[in-house]
Order: C-alpha cells, then structure tokens, then sequence
C-alpha cells in the first residue's frame, strides 16, 4: 500500500487587526492636546502656555518615535499639526481652536472615504492591499471588492462620531471635554474600528475564500 498525500492545511486568514496596528500611534497622537489642555488649566488658562506645553511634548514624542525606529515624515507632520492648532488658537484667542485641525481633518476624512466607496475604490481595500503587496489586484476579486466596501463604512463611521463629538464640545467651548474626547476617540475608537470591520470583512467573504492575502485573481474581469 502507498500512502496517500496528506493535503496541506489551508491557509489562515489574515487578520486586520494585525496588519493595521496602529496603537502606539494613535496614543503618541494624543499626548500633545491632552499637553496643550493641562498646560492651559494650570497657568490660569494661558493659550501660550497650553501652546508651548503640546509643541514640547510633540517634540518629545517625535524624537521617542524616531529613536524606536519611526518614519521622520510621519513625526513632522504630527509635530507640524500640533504647531498649526497652537498658532490658530494663539491668533483666535479661543483655546478650543487648538482642536479645530482635528475637527477638520476628520470631516474631510469621512468625505474622502465615502467617495472612495461610491467610486469603487474602498480605501481599506487600497490600504490593506498596499500592505499586501498586492497593489491594485484586489479589485479583480469582486468578492473582496465587496467586503472591503462594506468594511470602510465602518471607518466613516468613525470620522463620523468624531465629528459630532468634537463638533459639539467645539461649538461650545469645552476645551478640557475636548482633550478627554481627542483621547477618549483616538486609540480606543481605532481599536473598535479595527475589530468591527475586520468582523464586517470576514462575514462579507464567502466561507470558501481564501481570504485577504490570497485575492482571487479573475482574469477575465477587467477592474471597475
């Protein structure tokens, strides 16, 4: 008798979560305001000080992520955001303008993620496809085109909230609730974010598919 081949396991899906990461960004991104915020309570609400405060610590953080290996492109325009919120807020006169980047850049996010959905070209699937290696071949899979949809409106969501929130405690003021929210929704809303799309992201392929990595390449289907 001959042994029979013994098939080999089929491969594990990737996980989002795992390819995105992300944590120890989104914390870094929220040292500088909660700075900014404590800096301007302790000197009896001084917008200069509160601005000093977040650029020094900015700058910390920077040189702590440069140290460990980070991307100096990424570590300016952190630092560079912090110091443009600084300079409005030092213009307006108003501290809760020091959030006004943040406020902003999340509306345009939510615009922008939208668009890349209603164009057929869901920006988590750009993403996760980049990290891939895998370029643009993604969209011959009308399966992960259709997964990878569904999941990126997980992520306007997220721009969403925060721009409810944010827009809210900006309307009326509330310069610590705005420190506490641009904590509170940085790494623990990622987190979530991360978790409900890759559910959305799996529950949307077909049990057969052999997931993110493995995108099945229909050569036959020109991508739309």
């Amino acid at each position: 008798m001959t042994d029979s081949p013994v098939p080999e396991p089929a491969p594990a899906r990737e996980s989002l979560a795992t390819l995105l990461g992300g944590r120890a960004g989104a914390v870094d991104a929220s040292l500088p305001p909660a700075a900014f915020v404590l800096g301007w309570l302790v000197t009896d609400r001084s917008i200069a000080w509160g601005a000093a405060a977040a650029i020094a610590v900015s700058i910390v953080v920077g040189a702590v992520r440069l140290s460990r290996g980070g991307k100096a492109r990424a570590v300016l325009v952190s630092l560079t955001a912090v110091i443009a919120g600084a300079l409005i807020a030092l213009y307006t006169g108003r501290a809760e303008d020091f959030f006004l980047i943040q406020l902003l850049s999340n509306v345009v996010s939510a615009l922008v993620w939208t668009a890349s959905i209603v164009l057929r070209w869901p920006l988590l699937g750009v993403v996760v496809g980049t990290l891939l290696g895998q370029r643009t071949r993604w969209r011959r899979d009308p399966a992960l085109l259709r997964a990878y949809s569904r999941a990126s409106w997980i992520w306007v969501l997220q721009y969403v909230i925060r721009v409810i929130v944010f827009g809210v405690l900006w309307w009326s003021g509330a310069v610590v609730a705005l420190g506490v929210a641009r904590t509170a929704l940085s790494w623990p809303l990622v987190a979530l974010t991360i978790a409900v799309s890759g559910w959305v992201l799996r529950k949307s392929l077909p049990a057969d598919h052999p997931g993110l990595r493995l995108a099945a390449d229909s050569e036959g289907e020109s991508a739309r």
